[in-house]
């Protein structure tokens, strides 16, 4: 493995060298062909007639090969600034992306691989194993064009090389050779990479059992996002990239794309991988069957659909035995029907019947039998199917819902009248909005709806034309009554078989498309409600209200402790007596901050509160008072995590704990519960349950890392949602901190037992030190440890000598690991830039101790005034980007929390009903939810009023303010007008004004 570093590192210096864009791809993959042949140790003989063609890039240019030699070492050196080990088994230099890429790509590329070769080498490599190389050499060369480029000697990070790549691209020539642009850019024009090398490049080498197109090319027109940024993208999820490092320090690689774009293109390569693993499997099949032909095989390789897929393969699908075609196959038909098309002259159907065998007994039932056999060749027939699709594409098709004749006798009435829009609903397919597809399914579902595609009948008339005249019109002269036949079985098709394929076909597409965007709805609010801003330093009292069995109250510390739970009854001709009670624990913990739960009795118990504070009962204080959700909270009270947390305490008293919890910090909270039971979605349990749990899961792993943890006093469940982390590295963390202390460095991480060089890299970034922390812990382990043992010294302010874990793994402790505090692990830099940001306080003569000061701003400000960001990163040698995470980290004060420039919960002293509204009324509200046709806003009245859709316009949202999506989310505080009252549905519409 380390004899090919060299010769691979050559390989990426000829590309950048050579001047011809053609010869040098084709040097660059015959040499990255020679790499797989000796690599691959079941056929050594191969590598002799490969290795004449060694000397070509060396002749090239033999200067290069010692700069990039250097650069490796330069990369893999233990330097303090550079968070990389050379691992044989596992990891290499982050230099050599190229050889990385390939080792990665082996494990992690798992579809498309059956059995595969080079057209030129068919005849000398037939086996599986060596065709999945070349699929991984094919997808690595042709990345490798990309990050070309780099001269630099010094590489201190991969964001740095990239960025060389990229650069270079900024000076070169336009690349574009004639091609259409693509129709609509999400991102914005291309500064780095080189989009249009990958298709050119992918005719050099195709594979005979390949799929046909390339799915950089196909990623790239579904998502409308450049070609050079799907190529980086897919290289990095095939690496094991996490969605938040890549945004935070990948940027240049995906040209800025956002998370919800970026987990919108791996849902896209992920289907079309399974497309390729499905399409693969067919082949298989139909080739054991023995019907394959090289047209088929054709066929099956341009798939880019499940539904394309289907189209080709149901004619060669096993059906079963009891279709109206098969039973008439069985009774010999099938030459009748095919010689009725062919040559329906010499065609004598009388010649076929037979008195004695039921089917064939007369004249009709032969006719039936032929017609059967020929409507299921016509439903097969993948150019019928497609005029009829081309077809319907220009015509009004319509979507049809109204209330189901036998309705089922355990249909609620309540259900029924909630899909009054829809008991006699049209529109059309291409009109429908995602919301009413999922309502239209919800109500068929529950048996109240009837669901119909309403396909006209010039379509249907038009469709027999063509086929009678095109595609079905037999090769020579048919008598009347053979015509007749035919005509029959065109019916009989389009009516019994084709139009039930497409009524499928047309409302999986819809659901399809409303799922999808439901669950990025779902994922759009989640993000907002964790994101909420956290209310520090208060001691809150959280209330879960209840009529019977009472009020649960939990007052907990700033520190979020719990210091006192109790229970009232408020509801029972005892409030007065229990306001004493509530009066003397909000003075005795000095709480003025009441949190109530939204659930059974929140209004009536808001309403109690409100009189008490308008009567300025609990006088010196000054109380306030929120709503705040308590979904979730009761399924969590009950879980064992929160057994584990509140041993011994009843779940009930657990609910009011969450509830108060919720507002002091939601994040915390919020990802002990499962997120599809926070509540903020749309028809969540009708949409995939899988796309919704990886879409909700990656949106809570992205915001508890761009939140960041301190790891030293956070809780295993928050750390589990960390990039790179999962419950046993978090549970091994935890454990390590108990057993040895606190982590006094980033580095210590590496010594967690499952912490490899991947998991450290992704999670490093987001995982904070407190340096006053480690400062109060260094100070008392120096002077308590200094008396017994001079070892403890040396390690607290040298190096720690570690004794459990080096007979274990080598690996973990082969680099010793500095352990004085570093003050850098407090910001948001990786320690892939420490070495920048070092150099970089060089430059503007800054300190470490300076950092978050304002100082260290003002030095950093005077500097970018002075020299130019872009100018600053060149001299570094490394890409904006990074430059300018490592100028937020320096500049940001400690414990800084980019949550406080969002909305806190809205806090009240008095209560409005929904009688004293009126039309015209002007209120205040916060969101609770968005919906894909409307916003739910809370007004205080007890009942949440909408605000249509329509009425959600960007003019009105605010220009100024920090927006953490583009529409408005959960927590945001609005002004509204009332539009409309209907009290006996207790329904309020609402104007939206501005988002204050």
């Amino acid at each position: 493995m380390m004899s090919s570093l060299p010769r691979r590192a050559k390989v990426k210096v000829q590309t950048v060298v050579s001047k011809d864009e053609f010869s040098s791809f084709s040097e660059l993959s015959s040499a990255s062909e020679e790499d797989d042949k000796e690599d691959s140790a079941w056929e050594p003989q191969k590598k002799v007639p490969r290795s004449r063609k060694q000397p070509i890039p060396k002749e090239c240019k033999p200067k290069r090969v010692r700069r990039v030699k250097k650069t490796t070492l330069q990369i893999s050196d233990g330097s303090e600034g550079v968070a990389v080990k050379e691992e044989l088994n596992n990891s290499v230099a982050i230099a050599d992306v190229d050889l990385e890429d390939r080792k990665n790509k082996l494990d992690t590329v798992q579809t498309l691989k059956t059995a595969k070769t080079k057209r030129k080498n068919s005849a000398q490599s037939p086996s599986g194993q060596r065709t999945k190389k070349l699929k991984v050499d094919e997808e690595g060369n042709r990345a490798s064009t990309m990050e070309s480029g780099h001269e630099a000697a010094e590489m201190p990070s991969t964001s740095t090389m990239w960025e060389g790549a990229c650069k270079k691209e900024e000076n070169g020539d336009d690349f574009t050779f004639g091609q259409s642009p693509l129709k609509k850019m999400k991102t914005e024009t291309c500064p780095q990479g080189q989009p249009v090398r990958l298709p050119a490049n992918a005719t050099n080498i195709k594979e005979e059992v390949e799929m046909n197109w390339d799915i950089v090319q196909v990623l790239s027109e579904r998502t409308n996002i450049e070609l050079w940024v799907c190529a980086n993208i897919i290289r990095l999820f095939n690496d094991d990239n996490t969605i938040p490092f890549i945004i935070r320090y990948r940027k240049e690689l995906i040209n800025n794309l956002d998370a919800d774009s970026l987990r919108e293109v791996r849902q896209t390569l992920e289907e079309l991988r399974a497309v390729a693993k499905k399409v693969h499997s067919t082949i298989q099949k139909i080739k054991k069957e023995g019907k394959m032909s090289e047209c088929l095989l054709k066929a099956l390789l341009n798939c880019k659909t499940f539904e394309e897929l289907e189209h080709v393969s149901a004619p060669y699908k096993t059906g079963s035995k009891g279709t109206k075609a098969q039973r008439a196959k069985q009774l010999g038909l099938e030459g009748a029907a095919r010689t009725l098309l062919e040559n329906p002259g010499q065609l004598n159907l009388l010649s076929f019947i037979k008195p004695s065998v039921k089917g064939l007994s007369a004249l009709q039932d032969i006719e039936t039998g032929v017609q059967h056999i020929l409507a299921d060749m016509i439903a097969k027939d993948k150019d019928t199917l497609d005029f009829i699709r081309k077809l319907c594409q220009n015509r009004y098709i319509c979507i049809q819902s109204s209330l189901a004749k036998v309705s089922s006798k355990k249909v609620n009435e309540k259900d029924v009248d909630k899909f009054l829009l829809y008991q006699n609903f049209s529109c059309n397919i291409r009109n429908i909005q995602h919301h009413q597809i999922l309502a239209i399914n919800r109500g068929e579902n529950l048996k109240i709806l009837t669901v119909k595609v309403n396909i006209s009948d010039g379509v249907k008339n038009e469709f027999c034309r063509w086929c009678i005249q095109n595609r079905w019109r037999p090769r020579g002269f048919a008598r009347p009554e053979l015509m007749k036949i035919l005509h029959s079985s065109l019916d009989d098709s389009f009516k019994r078989l084709i139009y039930p394929l497409l009524c499928r076909e047309f409302r999986a597409k819809l659901t399809s498309d409303a799922e999808k965007e439901s669950v990025m709805m779902f994922g759009r609010n989640l993000r907002q409600l964790l994101l909420t801003s956290p209310v520090p330093g208060r001691t809150l009292m959280g209330v879960d209200p209840g009529y019977k069995h009472g009020c649960k109250l939990a007052i907990i510390s700033p520190t979020s402790q719990i210091l006192h739970t109790d229970v009232v009854y408020l509801h029972c001709g005892q409030g007065f007596r229990e306001a004493e009670k509530i009066k003397r624990l909000l003075l005795n913990f000095n709480c003025s901050t009441v949190v109530i739960g939204n659930g059974t009795a929140c209004r009536e118990t808001e309403a109690y509160f409100a009189d008490l504070i308008m009567k300025n009962y609990f006088a010196p204080l000054d109380v306030v008072y929120c709503i705040v959700s308590e979904a979730g909270a009761s399924i969590y009270s009950v879980s064992p995590e929160a057994n584990k947390e509140m041993p011994g305490l009843d779940p009930n008293l657990r609910s009011a704990v969450s509830i108060a919890r919720r507002v002091q910090d939601p994040l915390a909270e919020l990802v002990k519960i499962e997120p599809k039971h926070i509540g903020v979605g749309m028809y969540q349990h009708d949409v995939s349950q899988t796309l919704l749990k990886a879409t909700l899961d990656s949106v809570v792993e992205e915001c508890v890392s761009f939140v960041g943890v301190d790891i030293n006093i956070c809780s295993e469940v928050l750390l589990r949602h960390i990039a790179g982390l999962n419950a046993n590295r978090a549970k091994n963390i935890i454990e390590w901190r108990e057993k040895n202390g606190p982590f006094v460095n980033r580095e210590q991480l590496k010594k967690v037992k499952g912490l490899g060089p991947k998991s450290f890299q992704q999670c490093a970034g987001f995982i904070r030190i407190n340096q006053d922390y480690i400062r109060t812990f260094c100070s008392q382990q120096t002077e308590s440890a200094g008396q017994i043992q001079g070892v403890a010294v040396t390690s607290s302010a040298g190096v720690e000598v570690t004794t459990e874990k080096q007979g274990k793994k080598k690996s973990k402790t082969a680099v010793n690991v500095v352990l004085k505090p570093n003050p850098l692990d407090q910001t948001c830099i990786h320690p892939e830039s420490y070495d920048i940001a070092m150099r970089f306080l060089s430059f503007i003569r800054g300190t470490l101790y300076e950092i978050g000061k304002p100082e260290m701003e003002q030095k950093i400000n005077s500097f970018l005034e002075k020299e130019g960001i872009e100018k600053i990163a060149e001299s570094l040698q490394t890409t904006v980007h990074t430059l300018q995470v490592i100028i937020d980290g320096l500049s940001q004060p400690e414990s800084f929390d980019f949550r406080t420039d969002f909305d806190k919960p809205d806090f009240k002293r008095s209560i409005v009903c929904l009688e004293d509204l009126q039309v015209g009324t002007v209120l205040t509200g916060k969101v609770e939810n968005a919906t894909l046709f409307g916003i739910f806003v809370d007004i205080g009245v007890g009942r949440s009023g909408l605000i249509p859709i329509r009425n959600v316009t960007e003019a009105k949202l605010s220009k100024t303010k920090k927006r953490r999506s583009l529409g408005l989310g959960p927590g945001e505080r609005v002004e509204v007008q009332v539009l409309n009252i209907d009290i006996p549905r207790s329904r309020i519409t609402l104007d939206l004004i501005r988002v204050l």
